[in-house]
This record gives C-alpha cells, structure tokens and sequence, in this order.
C-alpha cells in the first residue's frame, strides 16, 4: 500500500503527537518528514505532502483546504515559544525582526501590534542569525526551540499567546493537522486515536527526551502551555484569526468532533 506523505513541524512542541504515531503504529502507514513550520506549508501547497501539522496562516494558501484531526498546536494563555524579545518597553521600539520560520506567530504579532498593543515599529524580514540583533529599540520575535533560549536573557518578553488570550479571551491555534482533499473516516479515527495516545504518554515520553534546553520546564510546557485539543474554543479563535488575513478562507472540518452544525 502507497503511504501517505506527511509533513510536521520539527519543534519539541510537537514530540507527543509525533510520539502517538509511533506508538500506535500508524507511522507505519505514513512516508513523515520533520520541517520548519514555513517547509511544511509549501511542502502541503506545492502537493508534495498529502496532508501536514502546518502553520494556520498558511490556510488560505491551499485551494481546498481540510483540518483533518481534533488535535492541534494550541495555547490557553502564556505559550513560551512565540515571543517578543526586546531590551526596552514595546512602546519604546522602533525596529521588530521578525521570525522566517512560521507566517503565523508573524501574522498574529501584526495583529497584536496594531489592535492590542497599539504601536507600530518597523518590521524586517530575518535570515538565520537575527536572534543576535535584539539591542537597544530592536527587538525580535522568535518562535519554537530557539525561543526556549532566550526566556530570560532579555529586559523585556512579550508571550504572544498571553497577549492574544488578553486581546480576544480566546486561546490560539498556532498549527493544525491540513489536507487538501477529504481524508476517509476510518483513518481518521486511527489518527485521531494515535494524537490522544500520544499526549497520554508524555510522561513516558519524558523519560526519553534529551534536555536540550536546561532550566527549562518541558513537562509543564507539554502540559500546561501547550494545549492538543482542538475544542470548540480554539475552533472560534481559528476562526477569528483567518477572518483578519488578507486573503481569509475557512477550512473545512473533517474530524467527528469538528463537524459543523
């Protein structure tokens, strides 16, 4: 049988659901790569990926685009990996990096910055090595792993999914399992299946992962800044946050639990 090709965003973020596949087997049916979150949505864009964990702003990018599971990378409030570094008040800058890696944490930085924090500093593009630029009125906003090494180390950390929490009091889908064509229901529910075994062994999971990042609190962060479940909550915030991008479209839900009424 032809396996499917899948892409998932690389980030520790996503270590449990990755676990679940393993686990249950169902990465047996599945040809996965890892990749940075902007990879996997051209890799689902292009076709070379049959579905993927992919950036939401991406969304709008794909002709028809489906959300597949009832699980996701989400937040309830302080999420740690997606903030803004800064040595001065965000008031007081005048130049934002923003990170290459994911069109979504920079979407919603756009969107925090005129309606929430109401201030309007330049926005760069970034190649690697921009985290070293934050100095002064520069400040940056950097995503996934590599933020995990800045909480700390700077004046100033504005957690975007506290500020989006504050903003709608709603929580933040930050990526989502996409495909471009209905997927059949019994392999659904098998994945379905494979993301809850995943996020219920973390503490085994937890045993086998390297501390890459020490002082870091990564069963707290798998637990309790990251939220799986995409509930109906997360569906409106998913809703909201597409409404705001230029070229807004909604996906379709596919999963059980996401059928719309």
């Amino acid at each position: 049988m032809k396996k499917l090709k899948v892409t998932a965003v690389s980030y520790l973020n996503t270590k449990p659901l990755l676990y679940g596949l393993v686990k249950s087997g169902l990465s047996e049916e599945l040809d996965l790569q890892l990749d940075i979150p902007s990879v996997c949505a051209s890799k689902l864009a292009s076709g070379e990926a049959d579905f993927g964990l992919i950036p939401v702003a991406a969304i709008p990018e794909l002709a028809t685009p489906h959300i597949i599971s009832d699980y996701c990378i989400g937040t309830v409030g302080e999420v740690k990996t997606v903030c803004i570094f800064s040595e001065v008040l965000l008031e007081q800058v005048t130049e934002l990096y923003l990170d290459f890696h994911s069109r979504t944490s920079v979407e919603l930085a756009k969107i925090l910055l005129e309606n929430y924090w109401q201030c309007s500093p330049t926005l760069l593009p970034t190649t690697a090595g921009f985290e070293d630029k934050i100095s002064g009125t520069t400040a940056a906003l950097i995503i996934g792993d590599r933020a995990m090494d800045h909480l700390g180390k700077h004046q100033f950390t504005y957690d975007l999914g506290e500020a989006w929490l504050a903003h709608t009091r709603l929580p933040f889908v930050f990526a989502a399992w996409v495909s471009n064509r209905p997927m059949p229901p019994d392999f659904i529910e098998k994945f379905n299946a494979a993301m809850q075994l995943g996020i219920e062994s973390i503490p085994q999971l937890m045993l086998i992962l390297p501390q890459q990042h020490p002082g870091f609190d990564l069963e707290k962060y798998f637990t309790e800044n990251i939220s799986y479940q995409l509930d109906a909550n997360k569906r409106k915030a998913l809703r909201l946050f597409l409404q705001q991008l230029p070229n807004a479209r909604m996906p379709v839900f596919e999963a059980e639990n996401l059928v719309e009424g």
